[in-house]
């Protein structure tokens, strides 16, 4: 699954969840509507297409990904094609901004896989395009291209499925910037899974620096259809634009044969 690389930043997260108790229905993964993504990939010739909101609010600004569109294909068992891209609106200081963000286009190979019970890892090259300096004098863009690169691990441990996911930003527009990714959960019923975040996003220079607990999960609707939702906030506290509260609301539509189909199961 492919997560939005939104820029907002390890205690342990296991207690949060072990107490929880359910059948397998679902595996617990990353990807939306966390930050951090795994090794999983849609299918050959299936469509993972995520479509949410995601509101981060900081002391003096406010910044709202609406929508924000993640579009996932799948190429044989183990390549996923990635396209996002974010319509943001900014308010800081008593003005507003809106526009496209930077997209990120990308692909998913995951090149270790010992089954559901086994490790799977996954890298997840993606490039961080550029925009008009119309976006970019309104703040609600970077210069591009920045080239990301980060690897994916998931293992099942205990009741729990794990995913760890780190990644730097290679040479290009802008400075050196480290992501790291925790996340661990379970489902609760056939229906539910609930999971728990720590993200940390660090950059050489300035802005991010930010470490965010998250809570939320999933909720499966209907047929092809999983209600995406979280909550989080920053663990550094309110200091230089960290976030006090943000969240992900959203829809994940999953398509098999080329779209033509919703697909039973994610």
């Amino acid at each position: 699954m492919a997560a939005s690389r939104a820029k907002y930043g390890l205690p342990s997260l296991l207690a949060l969840i072990v107490c929880l108790h359910i059948p397998r229905a679902v595996q617990a993964q990353a990807g939306p509507p966390f930050l951090t993504n795994d090794p999983g990939t849609p299918g050959n010739a299936n469509f993972e297409i995520n479509i949410g909101a995601m509101p981060a609010i900081a002391r003096g600004v406010s910044s709202y990904q609406v929508p924000q569109i993640d579009l996932n294909f799948g190429v044989g068992d183990r390549v996923q094609l990635t396209y996002e891209i974010p319509y943001v609106l900014q308010t800081s200081g008593g003005r507003s901004q809106s526009g496209w963000s930077n997209a990120y286009p990308g692909f998913k190979w995951r090149f270790l896989d010992q089954g559901e019970d086994g490790w799977q890892a996954s890298i997840f090259p993606q490039a961080e395009a550029g925009t008009s300096s119309l976006e970019r004098q309104k703040d609600i863009a970077v210069a591009g291209p920045r080239y990301l690169l980060p690897i994916e691990i998931t293992r099942k441990l205990g009741p729990l499925n794990v995913d760890f996911e780190a990644g730097w930003y290679l040479a290009g527009h802008g400075p050196g910037e480290r992501i790291l990714g925790l996340v661990a959960g379970r489902p609760v019923t056939q229906r539910l899974e609930l999971d728990a975040e720590v993200y940390d996003d660090r950059a050489d220079v300035g802005a991010p620096h930010a470490t965010t607990l998250d809570l939320g999960g999933r909720y499966r609707l209907a047929r092809g259809f999983i209600a995406l939702f979280m909550v989080g906030r920053s663990l550094n506290g309110s200091s230089q634009g960290q976030p006090e509260i943000m969240g992900y609301a959203g829809i994940q539509i999953l398509l098999s044969d080329y779209g033509r189909t919703l697909t039973a199961e994610p």
